[in-house]
């Protein structure tokens, strides 16, 4: 039997974004230089220099008062001011790809575990050079960030518990996610020809009621091709299938003989 575990567990790892040595540095926020507080005497100033007197409209814009408001307020876009704060209006050179990189698989990784292969594919379509691509995911396989071992294993508990999937149905999966054979044997492995067997007993028992007013071979079809889905062997799918039937008082002589 294995044990239970949860994701939870596994996207808990020993970092993440804001972990100092590995993770990301927070971008700093970026505030409208136009913003200012309240004025003096009783006035609001709206951030263009404009001032309101007790809600009614500042009839003194123009003066000294309302030039002293536009002077703090700082340069406005109309002005010649810049407003934005993007890389190539500042003339600014473009982003170290090992920096981007970093960014890219610290959010993707938050809340949801990913296979190695499945960040270098992303890394791949954001057009990130591959020596930066691999320095990163090296990095993070050191630190643990990234475990195709673990992620495997926590994927086969947790799609066997909830979906009822078989073997053969996880190891499918898990290929197509990038993991390697050799790990993926290993994480199916904990599954037992015992236990796959009770789950597909607890599927067919559950989908039984809805079965009923069938005819007998509709009902084998139904069960057993619900079972082959989830990657349960034609033999066990068969097996448990006439052995339900027959508790319910079905005649089961011949019943999926030639398969299904």
């Amino acid at each position: 039997m294995t044990r239970r575990t949860d994701w939870a567990e596994y996207t808990g790892g020993p970092a993440g974004p804001g972990d100092g040595a590995y993770g990301a540095a927070a971008a700093p926020y970026e505030t409208d230089p136009r913003a200012v507080g309240p004025a003096e005497d009783g006035e609001v100033c709206r951030g263009d220099g404009e001032a309101r007197h007790g809600g009614g409209r500042d009839r003194g814009g123009g003066g000294p008062r309302g030039r002293r408001r536009r002077e703090r307020a700082g340069p406005s876009a109309e002005d010649g001011g810049v407003t934005s704060s993007s890389r190539a209006e500042k003339g600014e050179p473009p982003r170290d790809p090992v920096e981007q990189a970093r960014a890219i698989c610290l959010r993707l990784l938050t809340g949801t575990p990913r296979t190695r292969r499945q960040l270098a594919d992303a890394l791949r379509k954001r057009e990130i050079p591959d020596e930066a691509a691999e320095e990163v995911l090296s990095r993070f396989e050191e630190v643990g960030l990234i475990n195709d071992g673990a992620f495997a294993e926590a994927w086969v508990e947790s799609r066997h518990h909830g979906r009822g999937l078989a073997r053969r149905a996880l190891a499918r999966e898990l290929r197509t996610k990038g993991v390697d054979a050799t790990l993926i044997d290993a994480a199916v492995s904990q599954l037992d020809t015992e236990q796959e067997e009770g789950t597909a007993r607890e599927l067919v028992s559950r989908k039984l009621r809805a079965t009923r007013g069938l005819d007998r071979d509709k009902r084998l079809r139904r069960l057993a091709g619900m079972l082959a889905r989830k990657g349960y062997p034609e033999g066990l799918a068969l097996r448990v299938v006439r052995q339900a039937l027959e508790e319910e008082g079905e005649d089961t002589e011949g019943l999926g003989d030639e398969g299904f």
